[in-house]
């Protein structure tokens, strides 16, 4: 009995650990052994992007049925950087779109389809759980000369003319206001900026576009300043339903000068993911500015929405 009493006592004790503070670390000592607690390290940044690509090509030859060989291309990326510490945010993301369309029977064979350039930054201090004063910086242009085809009327030959180039426009936006921003349970995210303090420069530097006054700046300049008020609504990551997400953003400003006229740019894009390496891509732009007039195919020029719509299905990949 004596022995039984004494092997249950032991089976009971209690081993309590030394614990020992070096240099604002703890461990902890059982016998031979050192456990280290690490303290847990803040992160403050959250960076990622993803890559697209887009190929299809059609090969003919004596073909009945009629029709061309074309080569069509389309790739483009995006990269965020976003941080947080304390009341402080600031969120970076830059956006490059390029596509190009080959056709064998015709004149100017390579085309341009897709070209756009924006990068957008914003940093803010918190005011309340979901409210920040923000300043944010909005640029936009294009990679290379865009041109715009036709063929005279009994003529066998198409002619181009250009009609856009590299910051031939450009659109710098710097704006300062009220950001409401929250983040989901889904990890989806909704930005709405409001800002009475905004500065926009339409930038041509192409001197023959500038000459005829291209995009609203005074003919023989190269830059127009105007300050209005701006509003921008930004949705990332939206969970349409399983395996489709939407992102999107609309910005609208208004010149101070002839207020109620707006500026209005908006960009779309719905993800069908198949597997890691494989999605469907439907992105959509709309453009409205009154002081950019489009050429018609009567040679007149007017204001008129711009639209475009892309489909593309291949590589995507996230990193």
């Amino acid at each position: 009995m004596i022995l039984l009493a004494l092997s249950a006592e032991a089976q009971d004790r209690l081993i309590i650990p030394d614990t020992v503070l070096i240099n604002g670390d703890t461990l902890l000592m059982l016998g031979d052994s050192i456990l280290v607690n690490e303290p847990v390290k803040e992160i403050f940044w959250k960076t990622g992007g993803n890559y697209n690509l887009n190929i299809q090509q059609v090969t003919l030859s004596n073909w009945a049925a009629g029709g061309a060989s074309s080569f069509a291309l389309n790739s483009g990326f995006s990269l965020f950087a976003n941080y947080k510490k304390d009341s402080k945010v600031w969120d970076t993301q830059l956006n490059i779109n390029l596509g190009f369309n080959r056709q064998s029977d015709r004149q100017f064979q390579t085309r341009k389809t897709n070209d756009n350039f924006v990068f957008v930054s914003n940093y803010g201090r918190q005011l309340s759980k979901f409210m920040y004063l923000t300043t944010q910086l909005d640029a936009r242009t294009q990679l290379v000369a865009g041109y715009q085809y036709s063929r005279p009327a009994g003529s066998e030959f198409d002619l181009r003319r250009k009609i856009s180039d590299l910051l031939s426009p450009g659109y710098l936006q710097s704006s300062t206001g009220l950001n409401y921003r929250k983040t989901y349970d889904d990890k989806s995210r909704i930005s709405v900026i409001l800002s009475p303090f905004t500065g926009r420069f339409t930038i041509v530097m192409n001197d023959s576009l500038s000459r005829v006054g291209a995009f609203g700046v005074q003919r023989g300049e190269n830059v127009r300043a105007e300050a209005g008020m701006s509003f921008a609504l930004g949705l990332v990551d939206v969970r349409l339903m399983e395996n489709v997400t939407w992102k999107s953003d609309l910005n609208l400003f208004s010149n101070y000068e002839s207020f109620g006229n707006l500026v209005v740019n908006f960009n779309s894009i719905i993800r069908l993911k198949v597997n890691k390496f494989i999605s469907t891509r439907i992105e959509t732009a709309l453009i409205y500015d009154e002081e950019v007039f489009i050429r018609q195919p009567d040679g007149t020029s007017k204001q008129a929405v711009q639209f475009q719509n892309l489909i593309n299905f291949g590589v995507s990949l996230d990193f």
